[in-house]
């Protein structure tokens, strides 16, 4: 069983006021809110842009043995029914002899907000925890205040982010996914099953329980003609028993050629 890194750092908190337009910079990492204007359908969209030092990574939402997940914090935002997160497609790294998931130079993370009052401007004010590596690995702490611009116009850098979503189900003629459970010492086993055509090259699978409380071991991902099958152990971070809901499981194949989504899986 893999054991989740932990980093022996300090956390780096910037706090300032922004203005609209301003970037908010700390020692490694530089954030700032860009606007898409209001969509048809009444919602808002947007994107947070982290650009970090040359050489320096961030992480994934799943982010591997070796990475810290961003983390926002949205109370303090005005007129904010609602959050919606587009993942870019991430890459695979090989650090310390452990593999992490995530984004190297810089990460376009497009936000569609839905207002709770469409007559209200919308404020986005808040924090994004976040992890950064390259010969060594720290925390940072990012505030942001912005007020979004519902007249901005189309953004190029936030529909080339959605562009590089991974493929749907759908779009990458996914036939069936399978996940058969079996009892560990620690915790639980998950062996899925994927019928579906290559992704391109070295093909690595991320399985997500869907439950915050739980965490998956990286996964051992092997092809078998047609078929991807990866196998990755589920703890409870308390310790505790749990249930699996097949439901709530998310797979994400990585592929030289593209991502695929996955949610949910039958019983196999």
């Amino acid at each position: 069983m893999s054991v989740k890194k932990i980093f022996p750092a300090i956390a780096l908190t910037i706090g300032v006021a922004l203005p609209a337009t301003a970037q908010v910079k700390g020692p490694v990492a530089e954030l700032d809110i860009l606007d898409g204007g209001r969509t048809a359908k009444g919602t808002y969209l947007s994107a947070v842009r982290v650009t970090l030092q040359d050489g320096w990574k961030t992480y994934w939402r799943a982010p591997g043995d070796a990475g810290i997940p961003p983390e926002f914090n949205w109370t303090r935002s005005d007129n904010v029914g609602g959050v919606s997160i587009t993942w870019p497609a991430p890459d695979v790294f090989d650090q310390n002899g452990l593999q992490s998931i995530g984004y190297e130079n810089q990460l376009v993370l497009p936000v569609e907000i839905t207002p709770k009052n469409p007559a209200r401007p919308v404020r986005l004010q808040g924090t994004m925890d976040l992890g950064v590596c390259k010969d060594v690995c720290i925390p940072e702490q990012l505030e942001f205040d912005h007020t979004l611009d519902a007249e901005a116009g189309r953004n190029p850098t936030i529909a080339a982010a959605l562009a590089q979503r991974p493929f749907s189900e759908r779009e990458a003629n996914v036939a069936q996914a399978s996940c058969h459970l079996s009892p560990t010492a620690d915790g639980m086993q998950i062996e899925a099953r994927v019928t579906m055509p290559s992704a391109g090259g070295r093909e690595v699978a991320v399985i997500e329980p869907g439950n915050p409380a739980l965490w998956a071991s990286q996964t051992q991902t092997k092809r078998t003609g047609n078929t991807l099958v990866a196998t990755s152990e589920v703890i409870n971070a308390s310790g505790g028993p749990f249930a699996l809901d097949r439901s709530e499981i998310r797979i994400t194949v990585l592929g030289a050629n593209h991502a695929v989504d996955i949610q949910g899986c039958s019983a196999g």
